[in-house]
């Protein structure tokens, strides 16, 4: 279901959601007219894969990039998504849980994104949403709704956040395969994978899918 607290709107899906409250929402909040929709899309910049269970060096090293990207399409009103990693009591029992540790725990402070660009103090600005998935990809990515437009080659979508390997590279080929006209980018200097050499190799295996990695080292 919405929640809506105040101007923040925040939905929460299941992996196997089926719902379409996103697409409606998103159309009826961006009305954008036929031309490059840009947006931003930061994949699980949560406290447990930054400092957490599951953080990392590398996390916590591009969490200023992360900061200056999202502000950079906050200060310009594009659109913006945050995703959020959500697992609950059952996770153990999961296919992914028996191969991670527990993490991510919904209503904990590990769950929650990184206060640097924590979507709980936003003022004045009201053209991002937090979509909850209980696996690595999100299921619902339906721009057609989203954007009132059948043409994938006015996406102009952009991908940041954690982990480049899993999480990150799930999502970019998930759009990337539901909207192959669209452009994709993924913004290498904000992103960090669960070791330096998989984050390397998640980018060479985006690149080889026509995905255009930028900011490379």
């Amino acid at each position: 279901g919405m929640v809506c607290g105040g101007k923040v709107k925040v939905l929460f899906y299941s992996v196997k959601s089926q719902d379409t409250k996103i697409a409606s929402f998103l159309k009826e909040a961006l009305k954008m007219e036929e031309e490059k929709k840009k947006v931003l899309i930061v994949v699980d910049v949560q406290n447990d894969f930054v400092t957490g269970v599951l953080g990392t060096p590398e996390a916590q090293a591009i969490i200023p990039n992360v900061k200056e990207k999202f502000d950079e399409y906050k200060n310009n009103k594009n659109y913006v998504i945050l995703t959020k990693d959500t697992h609950h009591s059952d996770y153990a029992d999961t296919s992914e849980g028996r191969k991670l540790p527990e993490h991510c725990m919904y209503g904990t402070k590990g769950w929650e994104i990184v206060d640097e660009i924590n979507y709980k103090g936003f003022r004045n600005f009201n053209n991002f949403m937090v979509c909850c998935k209980s696996t690595f990809g999100f299921d619902d990515w339906n721009w057609e709704e989203i954007f009132n437009t059948t043409d994938g080659s006015l996406l102009d979508i952009e991908i940041i956040g954690i982990c480049t390997d899993i999480c990150v590279i799930t999502n970019a080929l998930l759009i990337k395969t539901y909207y192959p006209e669209a452009k994709i980018t993924v913004d290498a200097s904000c992103c960090a994978g669960s070791t330096p050499e998989k984050h390397k190799a998640a980018l060479d295996v985006m690149e080889s899918c026509q995905i255009n990695v930028i900011n490379r080292n």
